[in-house]
Formats: C-alpha cells, structure tokens, sequence
C-alpha cells in the first residue's frame, strides 16, 4: 500500500470512529444514537446534521467491515426512533441538542438544511437496509412541511426559525442547499413548486480564469455538501447548469487563491487550501472563504487558517490536488493528525496552531466524499431512491451527453 492510499484508509477510518464512538449509546436514553456535534469539547451538544452524516457513515462502516450489519442495524434502526419522538416544528429539527435527553439548546433554529442533511442520511441508510428502517425513514420524510418554511411570495425557503424570533433570512443565493430543492419538489406529502428551485439567484463570477456560479462566503463545503448524496456528475438542468462542473471550478479557484495568498500566509500553498467554515485560533468561524464571495468580493474572511477537511471534501472533484494536500498534511503538520483523523483545521500564522477538536460535520464530508471518490457507494445507494429520482425529473435535469450542453462559461 502506498502512502496515499494509507492516509486515505486512515482517515477514513478515523472519521467512521467518530461517528461509532462519540453517538450516544445508552439505549435507555431519549437520546440514544445522536452525535456529538464536536468532540472532545462540549460533550453534552449533538447536531442533527451530525447524525445525518452518521447515518450515512455506518453503512459504509458495514460495507467496509469496521462493524457487522447486525450492529450497524441496531444503531440506525434506534436513532431513527429517536429523531421520531424528538420535538419537532412541522418535521423541522433544532439544530442543536442535548445529546442525552434531545432537548433544544443554546435557543438556537429549527433548521431547515441541517433537517434536509438528516434526512439524506436516512434516505441512504432507508436504501441500505430496507425493511423497517426503510419505513422509519419515509416516515420522518414525510412528515416535514416543506410548504410552512417557503416564503411563497418571493419563492425562496427562509434560512432559518426560531419561536421566539420567527423566520429570519432567505436560500436566495447558492450555496449548499441544492438538497433542500430535491427533497421538497418530490415530497409526497407536502411538495413545493419546481420553480422554487429556479427561484434563487445564480451569480457568475471569475477568479483567475475559473468562472462559476459562486456562494456568498466563497466556503468551499457549500461546494461540496449537496454532492455527498446527490450524484450530479453528467446532468445539466433546464438552463443548462452543471453543478458538478460547477464544483470543479470553486475548487481549483479556492486552491488558486490560496497559491496566490502564499506570500501572506504562511500556512497556505500549491497542497494546503480549501478555505471553509471550520474552527480557527479564536474559536468557529463560518465565514472563512476564498474569492470569489458575494456579490462584491467581500463577504469572506482569511486569516491563514487551513481545515484539511476541505481538499478532503473536494476529492471527487480534484483527485490529484485533494490527495496531495492530504499528503502534504500527514507529513508536515505536527500534531493534525489523531484518534478520528485530521483535526479539524491548523493555522501557521503566529503561534503555531491546531484545533483541539473534531467536527462532526467536517469528518462527515471528509468520510462521505473519500469513499465516492473510491466506489460511488453512497451515491449509487442513495440514486437508487424512487423520490430522489423523482426530483431529478421534476426538476427537469437532464444527461449531459444528450443534450449536448455545458455550462455557459
């Protein structure tokens, strides 16, 4: 085994671990089966988008003999009770929540894309293992009321809700809520419009002779979070637009940024970019990015801070560039590399720095992404979903090669 494939296998397995051992496991518990949003810090705080990645972690652990299907199942099969009687707002979940008793914390959102990251994991996991998890996983689908959190006169979802403040912000720009369009259009209780898709605003922008419809904070997991699940590669949609493409493009223009930053950060290089919210020296920060972001190229910040998770995540896109910054931090990192895998980011500038912590979310990607980039199994899985077909259809996508289109570039 060569050292790629060596790192790749162990950081793989590293982010499966997170997932098996930072779950709570007490089957007595209101909380049996989520997942640390962070370890080691804040023990007692789970994320919904967490178990989502979690969901679609164990089968891979099964496929992959890191556990058997027996106990792959009664994980999956136990959490899936659990978010079925935890408190939610017209199938919405809080983002955030006591990892032991599933009770709301810290006032935060019901949140509409940490729900959607939910439920693609119990989709894949519903595809995976049939049966009554199957069921329980349509059931939690089902339930959501894609309608009550669209704003039907502007046709974009709100960003977030809270009861004490109501909705507040809007999907009105890309970034990583492509699924959020998939889910609703083909839901079978409560769909939305396939215009809403249309709807939001698609902003064409250039860094370095890179042009692609940019997000606002120029994070490159925006780039990268809908294609976990939703196999994009070969499909345009009515206007033409190829979000795999699209992909490759943000990817090689945040590498190129970096490359182009490396005089004024130190930590930044031809193997060490993919600028994304992550944990930096003075705690999370969700506006880290590369240009371009918004409409005015202002919007993200830079402060030298590099999280490994973002070449990770970006591997199908950039196979080469992506295993060779993965290379670059095995070797040269002092003290990124752990019990889960890569921590969750470094920054060079100053006092040298590494995050204490693992990040739920950014292990999730790292995990989903490597093992697309090797077999496509959670894409194949997850494609093989009668409502994600549907949704593709509704929202009119078509393969490239027959329609001979490209993104207008």
């Amino acid at each position: 085994m060569n050292i790629k494939d060596f790192i790749l296998n162990q950081e793989m397995l590293g982010s499966f671990k997170y997932f098996w051992k930072e779950a709570n496991i007490d089957k007595n518990s209101k909380g049996y089966g989520l997942i640390r949003d962070r370890a080691p810090s804040n023990p007692n705080v789970a994320s919904i988008a967490a178990v989502g990645f979690g969901l679609t972690a164990i089968p891979i652990g099964i496929k992959r003999g890191w556990i058997s299907f027996e106990e792959g199942y009664e994980r999956v099969n136990g959490t899936l009770d659990t978010l079925l009687n935890l408190d939610r707002v017209n199938g919405f979940f809080y983002h955030f929540m006591d990892i032991y008793t599933g009770e709301r914390v810290w006032k935060c959102e019901v949140s509409i894309i940490d729900t959607a990251i939910a439920i693609c994991g119990a989709i894949l996991a519903g595809e995976f293992f049939g049966g009554e998890i199957k069921k329980k996983a349509n059931k939690l689908y089902e339930e959501i009321d894609w309608n009550w959190y669209l704003d039907k006169y502007k046709n974009w979802f709100y960003m977030g809700y809270t009861p004490e403040k109501g909705f507040e912000g809007y999907w009105d720009f890309y970034a990583e809520q492509l699924m959020l369009y998939f889910l609703a259009v083909a839901s079978p209780t409560h769909p939305v419009d396939r215009e809403v898709y249309y709807s939001f605003f698609r902003n064409y922008a250039e860094y370095k002779g890179y042009r692609f419809i940019n997000s606002w904070l120029g994070s490159i997991f925006t780039y990268q979070f809908s294609h976990a699940w939703f196999d994009f590669r070969g499909k345009v949609d009515r206007k033409g637009i190829d979000w795999f493409e699209n992909s490759i493009l943000a990817t090689l223009a945040n590498r190129q940024f970096c490359i182009d930053n490396k005089d004024k950060f130190k930590g930044f290089n031809e193997n060490s970019w993919g600028l994304t919210a992550c944990d930096g020296p003075k705690g999370y920060e969700g506006r880290y990015g590369a240009l371009p972001s918004g409409l005015f190229n202002n919007e993200n910040i830079v402060d030298g801070t590099v999280p490994p998770c973002g070449a990770a995540g970006s591997i199908v896109f950039t196979p080469k560039e992506s295993m060779d910054a993965l290379e670059y931090y095995y070797k040269n990192i002092k003290g990124i590399f752990g019990e889960y895998g890569f921590k969750d980011a470094f920054n060079l500038e100053n006092d040298y720095w590494v995050s204490e912590d693992y990040v739920g979310i950014d292990k999730g990607i790292t995990l989903i992404m490597i093992e697309n980039y090797i077999t496509g199994f959670v894409w194949n899985t997850f494609m093989k979903n009668d409502h994600v077909k549907k949704a593709f259809e509704l929202l009119e996508f078509r393969p490239v090669k027959d329609e001979n289109l490209a993104m207008c570039l």
